[in-house]
């Protein structure tokens, strides 16, 4: 059993917790690590090589590609919190984590995620100013404005979620340490406290409703708008054009958002989901983001595209 590898710990934290994976699946870990670690390696590659062409070509340094690469950092990050665990967990059976690195694992998770989705709110936004007021774009978007908002974006995410780590803190656990989930998240570690977690839930509802939701309503609208202005273009060429790549960063949009959503209320109203499927969710929302953006907002892109092209012809 695995917690006899854990001693009987009653105290008000456990020193370790112990991650099962994905219940009632264990014996199929093996195999189910195959598809996800290929998407890890995906997610690296592409958001790797996109980081690696902007940052190397100047004519590149523009708003737009400059969000591009913002994005790629939160994505490489947001899927390498989980992967390389969960990982470890299927294939090497190492189902243990510290206490203090469940929750740092929790912050980063949550965090980052909060701070991507700032991202794409960003990148809507730059959308609309260059479709809807292209003329203010570059005394709109400028080198210092796009360095404000890079570090809102970061600052607001680990702002908000930093009252995670205090309210996991305050509660006790009374010895309970087994944690059916692939990676910890806020909910699934004060499922196991032996006090309220109504103030958890709460603040978490809170989070997941103001500042989440708030981005999708703002995204939404970007979009709208966006998309209002391009049904006044007299070509239909590029009305064509300019809706396949919106359609294409709606789609990736929804697959960010969905399974979050999901994710964040089955903990707190969905108590008759399956947990495997919410569990496979949980760990989707962070790893297929990573793997499409690169294809949707990198090589979708023109300038990118020949990049790509000429770096793998060998010309610089």
């Amino acid at each position: 059993m695995l917690s006899a590898s854990v001693p009987n710990n009653t105290a008000f934290h456990p020193s370790t917790f112990i991650l099962l994976g994905i219940p009632g699946m264990q014996d199929q870990h093996v195999w189910i690590a195959i598809p996800f670690c290929s998407m890890y390696v995906l997610a690296l590659v592409g958001n790797g090589t996109i980081l690696y062409i902007i940052m190397t070509d100047r004519a590149l340094h523009e708003p737009m590609y400059l969000f591009l690469c913002l994005l790629s950092i939160t994505d490489l990050v947001l899927c390498s919190t989980t992967l390389p665990k969960m990982l470890t967990i299927f294939w090497l059976r190492s189902h243990v984590i510290s206490y203090q690195g469940c929750l740092t694992q929790m912050f980063f998770v949550h965090a980052v995620f909060a701070t991507e989705s700032a991202v794409l709110l960003a990148m809507a936004f730059d959308r609309y100013v260059a479709i809807c007021r292209p003329l203010h774009y570059t005394s709109i978007l400028n080198v210092a404005m796009i360095g404000k908002l890079g570090l809102a974006c970061v600052v607001r995410g680990f702002l908000f979620v930093f009252p995670f780590v205090i309210l996991i803190e305050r509660l006790p656990f009374c010895g309970h340490h087994i944690i059916p989930h692939t990676y910890c998240e806020h909910m699934g570690i004060a499922k196991l406290a032996c006090a309220s977690i109504k103030p958890n839930t709460i603040y978490g509802l809170t989070v997941a409703l103001s500042i989440t939701g708030m981005d999708v309503v703002l995204i939404a609208t970007s979009y709208i708008l966006i998309l209002q202005a391009v049904l006044r273009l007299p070509s239909k060429d590029a009305q064509f054009r300019a809706f396949s790549t919106c359609g294409a960063h709606i789609c990736v949009i929804l697959v960010f958002y969905i399974p979050a959503f999901f994710s964040f209320f089955t903990h707190r109203f969905g108590h008759q989901v399956n947990p495997q499927v919410h569990i496979v969710l949980a760990n989707l929302y962070l790893l297929v983001p990573p793997v499409l953006n690169p294809l949707v907002y990198g090589i979708n892109t023109k300038q990118i595209r020949l990049r790509i092209f000429d770096f793998l012809m060998g010309r610089r």
